[in-house]
């Protein structure tokens, strides 16, 4: 069956609401099949619109031969409601619940709104139906108003959208700018510097038309491969306020954009001192040619630049829309000069312009003045490093990128345009100064060539002009002496007067505007906790007045005390080192190889920018070396500072990107590579539940994997399923974000299943990756063993079991008061619960009191009918306080203190090691990394192992010999030579008493009664299976007399774990075996490894 695609087959003859789905009503019956297949015509799938019909009735129009499909429709049961009686949720009859193309189902179409973040400025956020929506049966009863449920079928929203809705209504009247006004206009004003009007015509003196055409050329690669990297990032993304900061931090991450942003911000607020500097040094000038100075030079300098600040901040806070007319103004003043300037080119030269080295075109002075010919103390790259921060600017329109209507449209288009442009402005001044004007001239209109005279060679000398005494001394014209060149040479000189200013006030305002907006997007990110005071924003642009307050004091203390020249290389390292960081932004996120990394802006390569980072890296030293090394030392200091704090933000940067790429190849090299023992490591999983319920024993599994091994977390959610996996989804975050905060190095894992035996199982099975993957399981000790139900017994020791089946090595923790501290949570969760009540009901209680201070009795009444106090008030709050008294009775103190005391560092003492089986070392080797720990570096290892009476002392230098080749350092060893004899009466009395109700006793029965007895309750103790392992029993017994004579002031004991061989050891009896075995003593591990070799001597 094919689908016609013509394009009247959706289209629908009757006006429709647009905001509705339009649904295609599809028969699926078998006999409509049969009808589809005897027409000849292609099938055509009818169109049902949900639109505002006569009667808000469901139309379906149907082609003839189609009726009996549309009856057998409206027969199934499925009947079309109208928009009045339609509910979401309707679970009663076989009616449409929500309608997308026509099928009975929740699921939404695609739509730009559920993409977006919540509170975002370009429209309302909207959930989609959750899966579990989807997923799972409708909810009966839920009532759904017919205009919400539209709402959600449509994919409109959700009820209580409005308030984002409201907020969009509230952006209305934002000043936003397109990427002429926004981005061209104010790169091209930032690229076009004074450079351009003063010092271009010495660079080409200088280093010659050729060179100086390089020289551009190689700061337009390094501007170009930066816009390039630029572009891409933009692209990649919406871009919000914060430029620079915005596009490295988003990329890199916090501690780079938090380190660059802050250097970033203070040298777009610097440079606003040296614009204005420059500004004032031009009108100064002026002064001086008409003999009307102020007071000095210097603080003539100091107050037109403050008067200059002072009229360029009121611009900036007047508004957005004040400063970007201001520019354009600038901006056309700046193109006339430079039109100025060439029209002068062609202009016949006068005598007067003449005499100071202008000829206008010609070849011989083009020939001439095409190579290089450096004074003394300049060369290629000192002339680079003063021409280069004339090509800077490019980061003009990015650093507004809050302010623009597309910024992802805007910056690539407006920063590229402005890049060429400028570019040919600069090669075409470059070029036809060259061209026009000599090196040296004397200014002397009678330095003429008499006929007769011999011509030095020059082009000056064949043109009629002779200016050779310029090499003996100096002169005050031409490309070498003469910064007002462009002056000169142009049609009206005034103009480039005017030019100078343009330039100079122009990059004077952007800075002005960039550095508030650049370090506004820095304080709201809460990077710096002491800047937040700068976050805040005015009116409807938010316009950052603190920011523009601060900005203004740091131009005007650099203007007034600070010596420019030297703080100026710092600057334009600064911006250099942006410049660095957006290459390697855009190199990173490429070679992070992030799906998310999907730039629209498709002319980049990651080599490229890389190739740019390096470049722009080696500028910084090729301008000045040691600025180049202060921006790096504050750089580094800052990113340190950042990592220190670590600020609670997640922005997808490809350094995680990154991160989890390099985790990911490092997991798989590792599986090429074969176990070695001289690299095992106890890698853990604890069962501890939610790990904040059972800490300590979670704090002493860390202190042996703590950044040596892998720790998971593991908890086993037993119940009917679907509760079971909402509740396990909705804290899985919460319990890893609790590791975290406890600086815990572990994961967390959880497992829905129908036993805990089941869950454990699976999870020893599936957790860890590759290499990593778990090699011992630790389990706390079953303490209420004989009072839980047989079913939790057998669970408990079959998971020892299962363990050792999967060759997993065991790790059983006992202490005195037991671990599991989840109803002294509870009592504190609710404690809080109540304080916050309390509290809440002071403010209440304050409140009233204020409101009846204010407004009198009427006051009061309408305040307290709105809170709903009542006379019970006073009531409540003294049931708090009991309650508060009642919970604090009942904690259980020794509890939380035993919860805690793997977390304090270890008194002096012992780690008492009972080495008692060979199981591969991990009895030995736990104990030994618990000594290199700071907690428990006081603690010294005492060995015990069992020997023979007759041989104890060379069996202790046996063990001393392969201690000594394991590297194992202890304070003495202990040969056990008693512990196979039987223990006292009492001990073994304590033994039977504990295993009494659990036994069978079918020696005293009869046959028949005892088979039944046994088929009745399996799991009791039979007299046959304790007397089979009557010596086994003694010996736990004995090992805990041992135990309490030699260890009961250890610190810790390390025991050997017994193994109950499957099928002839019952559960109780081995849990028998380890409650005598550990009772009554100081906190126990019972370890037993899985039989490898964990340790060894072989280098």
């Amino acid at each position: 069956m094919s689908l016609n695609n013509s394009s009247n087959i959706f289209l629908d003859s009757v006006p429709s609401n647009t905001n509705r789905f339009q649904v295609n009503v599809i028969n699926e019956n078998h006999e409509s099949s049969a009808v589809a297949n005897d027409n000849t015509d292609p099938p055509h799938y009818e169109e049902t619109s949900f639109g505002d019909e006569a009667q808000k009735r469901l139309r379906i129009s149907f082609r003839p031969g189609n009726q009996e499909c549309y009856d057998n429709f409206l027969q199934s049961g499925e009947t079309a409601k109208t928009d009045a009686s339609f509910h979401a949720y309707d679970s009663h009859t076989n009616t449409y619940y929500l309608q997308t193309f026509g099928h009975n189902t929740m699921d939404a179409v695609p739509k730009i709104e559920y993409y977006r973040n919540t509170g975002s400025i370009s429209g309302p956020k909207v959930n989609r139906p959750s899966l579990l929506e989807i997923h799972e049966q409708l909810t009966k009863n839920v009532a759904i108003t017919p205009s919400s449920a539209d709402r959600v079928a449509n994919g409109d929203g959700i009820p209580g959208d409005e308030q984002a809705e409201n907020k969009e209504d509230d952006q209305a009247g934002v000043v936003k700018f397109g990427w002429v006004k926004g981005v061209l206009v104010r790169c091209m004003l930032n690229i076009w510097g004074v450079m351009l009007f003063i010092r271009l015509s010495w660079i080409v003196g200088e280093a010659g038309i050729g060179l100086g055409v390089i020289i551009i050329g190689l700061s337009v690669v390094v501007t170009t491969l930066t816009g390039i990297s630029m572009s891409a990032i933009c692209t990649n993304g919406v871009v919000r306020g914060g430029g620079a900061y915005y596009l490295i931090s988003r990329s890199l991450g916090p501690e780079f954009g938090g380190s660059i942003g802050l250097i970033f911000a203070f040298a777009n607020a610097v440079a606003v001192a040296m614009y204005v500097v420059g500004f004032a040094e031009t009108v100064v000038d002026l002064l001086k040619e008409s003999d009307s100075m102020m007071v000095d030079p210097s603080n003539d300098i100091r107050i037109i630049g403050s008067i200059t600040v002072v009229i360029l901040l009121g611009i900036s806070v007047a508004g957005m829309e004040w400063e970007a007319k201001a520019q354009v103004i600038l901006l056309v003043i700046l193109l006339i000069a430079i039109v100025n300037f060439f029209i002068g080119t062609v202009i016949p030269s006068n005598n007067e312009k003449k005499s100071r080295g202008f000829f206008n075109y010609q070849a011989s002075i083009f020939a001439e003045n095409f190579g290089p010919r450096f004074t003394k103390g300049e060369g290629f790259f000192s002339v680079f490093a003063i021409f280069f921060p004339a090509a800077t600017g490019i980061l003009a329109g990015a650093n507004i990128s809050g302010d623009l209507e597309d910024p992802q449209d805007a910056i690539p288009r407006g920063t590229m345009l402005a890049i060429f442009i400028t570019t040919i402005a600069y090669l075409g001044v470059a070029i036809c100064v060259g061209a026009c004007v000599v090196r040296d001239a004397t200014g002397n209109m009678n330095d003429t060539i008499i006929s007769g005279m011999n011509c030095n060679g020059s082009a000056a000398c064949g043109l009629g002009y002779d200016f050779s005494r310029c090499r003996h001394e100096p002169c005050q014209y031409g490309l070498m002496n003469n910064f007002q060149v462009m002056s000169m040479v142009s049609g009206f000189g005034p103009l480039i007067t005017a030019g100078i200013f343009s330039a100079t006030l122009s990059s004077a305002l952007a800075s002005l505007v960039s550095a508030p907006k650049v370090f506004q997007a820095l304080c709201k990110d809460n990077i710096y906790k002491a800047l937040q005071f700068f976050a805040k924003g005015y009116g409807k642009n938010n316009e950052p007045l603190r920011g523009y307050i601060l900005t203004f004091l740091i131009a005007m203390a650099f203007i007034l005390i600070a010596e420019l020249n030297t703080i100026a290389p710092i600057i334009s390292n600064f911006f250099l080192a942006s410049y660095a960081l957006i290459n390697f932004s855009c190199f990173h996120a490429s070679y992070a190889k992030s799906p998310g990394w999907r730039p629209a802006y498709g002319i980049y390569n990651m080599w490229v920018s890389l190739f740019g980072a390096v470049l722009c890296c080696a500028v910084m030293f090729v301008i000045n070396w040691w600025a180049a090394v202060i921006t790096y030392v504050i750089e580094f200091f800052l990113y340190v500072y950042v990592t220190y704090k670590k600020p609670d933000v997640n922005w997808g940067s490809s350094t995680q990107a990154l991160s989890y790429v390099s985790a990911l190849d490092n997991a798989l090299e590792l599986t090429t590579v074969e176990d070695h023992v001289k690299n095992f490591r106890p890698q853990c999983i604890v069962l501890t539940g939610g790990p904040m319920t059972r800490p300590a024993l979670l704090d002493i599994t860390h202190a042996f994997t703590k950044n040596s091994g892998l720790c998971i977390c593991c908890e086993v959610f037993v119940g009917p399923r679907k509760l079971c996996v909402k509740e396990m989804n909705s804290g899985m975050a919460k319990k890893q974000a609790w590791l975290i905060k406890n600086k815990i190095k572990a994961f967390y894992a959880a497992v829905a299943a129908d036993c805990f035996r089941d869950g454990v199982r699976s999870l020893l099975q599936a957790s860890g990756l590759g290499r990593m993957k778990p090699n011992t399981l630790v389990i706390g000790y079953k303490k209420n063993w004989r009072k839980a139900p047989l079913t939790e017994i057998e669970n408990y020791v079959g998971i020892i079991h299962d363990a050792f089946d999967f060759e997993i090595g065991v790790v059983i923790v006992r202490i005195s008061q037991g671990f599991d501290i989840s109803q002294v949570l509870q009592v504190q969760e609710e404690l809080e619960r109540l304080e916050q009540e309390r509290l809440a009901l002071e403010a209440t209680i304050k409140d009233n009191e204020c409101e009846e201070e204010s407004g009198g009795i009427r006051g009061l009444f309408k305040k307290a009918g709105k809170l709903n106090i009542t006379k019970t008030t006073p009531k409540k709050d003294g049931s708090i306080n009991t309650i508060q008294s009642m919970h604090v009775g009942e904690f259980n103190q020794k509890l939380v203190e035993a919860s805690t005391q793997f977390k304090k560092k270890q008194e002096k003492g012992t780690i008492d090691v009972w080495w008692l089986f060979d199981d591969g070392g991990l009895t030995l080797l736990i104990p030994y990394i618990l000594t290199l720990r700071k907690k428990w570096k006081d603690c010294k290892l005492r060995i015990y192992v069992g020997g023979k009476i007759n041989r104890i002392e060379e069996e202790k230098i046996t063990m001393a010999s392969l201690l000594s080749k394991f590297r194992i350092k202890f304070a003495d060893i202990h040969i056990i030579g008693d512990i196979n004899i039987k223990p006292n009466k009492e001990s073994w009395k304590v033994f039977e008493e504990m295993i009494e109700p659990y036994r069978l006793h079918e020696s005293c029965k009869d046959l028949t009664t005892a088979e039944k007895l046994k088929r009745e309750t399996p799991w009791k103790i039979t007299d046959a299976e304790l007397e089979a392992v009557k010596e086994k029993s003694y010996r736990q017994v004995r090992l805990n007399e041992l135990l309490q004579e030699r260890s009961r002031a250890a610190n810790l004991i390390v025991l050997s774990l017994p193994v109950a061989r499957k099928g002839s050891i019952s559960d109780l009896l081995y849990m028998a075996w380890l409650e005598i075995l550990t009772k009554n003593l100081p906190p126990v591990l019972l370890v037993r490894g899985n039989h490898k070799n964990v340790l060894t001597f072989y280098s």
